[in-house]
């Protein structure tokens, strides 16, 4: 099976939903005229990154009935999307959130769960934490979606791939940091290697997708990129300007780079399970002392 997929690295207005939401469906037409199967938004790609005060306004429930939602939930009848947004919960609690969108339903919401609080970042004075990392089933097999710093830290993936993901999409806001005598930044090259990694480490499909643009002083750089199951790149944007990125995705290289590499046959689950099981009660044992 073959699909194809598109990143769209855009840049937002910040706190504006409405005309963040006029880009999205212009990208998505963009998107569908020219193929797409699959378009992949970045982080908070309806509001914008240093909202601070502004989160309790532009929030949303992903349903047919938010007004945001109703026309997006009615262009993934062309074709599967992933936005970005503020949700909120029953209790009133905002999320830094992705959801997967098709077919006039959402699939899929992910709570990011991992929220940077250091150096620049004050995610946790504004937002709750997300308390689940789940792959889900979609048209084209068993998706796992991730929020930057979530994919910073090696266990979501890691969840991820044992629950049955097949497409890592990982969804950023980062900003420009590391400046060298390289021409590459040392954010956007760290990056990198650590989603090439994961698609060699899991034998799996890895796409990332970054905004652009500034916003309170920072920039963000854009870069969208895919990897194949050998860890190869398969398609990459420019850094720092809008740009769609389309790449077709052979799902069937899934099946000839695991029968060469069975890493996840040979997975062994349960010895992960005792030994954190082990460690746990080690921490435990030792905090009560």
């Amino acid at each position: 099976m073959k699909m194809t997929l598109a990143l769209a690295q855009i840049n937002t207005r910040l706190g504006d939903v409405n005309a963040n939401l006029e880009k999205h469906l212009a990208w998505i037409q963009e998107a569908h005229a020219k193929g797409a199967d699959l378009l992949v938004f970045p982080e908070l790609s309806l509001t914008g990154y240093v909202l601070q005060d502004l989160v309790p306004t532009v929030s949303h429930r992903p349903n047919s009935d938010d007004p945001v939602f109703r026309p997006l939930l009615e262009a993934s009848q062309k074709l599967d999307l992933v936005v970005g947004f503020v949700e909120e919960d029953r209790r009133n609690r905002f999320y830094i959130a992705a959801a997967y969108l098709s077919r006039g339903q959402v699939v899929h919401v992910h709570r990011k769960v991992y929220l940077p609080t250091y150096g620049l970042f004050d995610e946790g004075r504004f937002f709750a934490w997300g308390d689940a990392v789940q792959a889900f089933d979609t048209r084209f097999g068993r998706v796992g979606m991730l929020i930057c710093e979530d994919f910073w830290h090696a266990s979501p993936p890691y969840l991820l791939w044992l629950d049955g993901a097949d497409l890592f999409l990982f969804l950023s806001a980062s900003p420009s940091r590391g400046l060298d005598s390289t021409p590459q930044l040392q954010t956007s090259r760290w990056v990198e290697h650590i989603n090439q990694a994961y698609a060699s480490l899991f034998t799996s499909f890895v796409a990332h997708t970054n905004r652009v643009g500034y916003e309170d002083g920072l920039n963000f750089w854009g870069g969208a990129a895919v990897y194949d199951p050998n860890g190869e790149t398969l398609a990459r944007g420019p850094y720092f300007d809008e740009a769609l990125t389309l790449c077709e995705v052979d799902l069937n290289q899934l099946h000839r780079t695991r029968a060469r590499l069975p890493l996840l046959r040979d997975e062994r689950t349960s010895l992960v399970q005792r030994e954190m099981n082990r460690i746990l009660n080690d921490r435990a044992n030792a905090s009560g002392r």
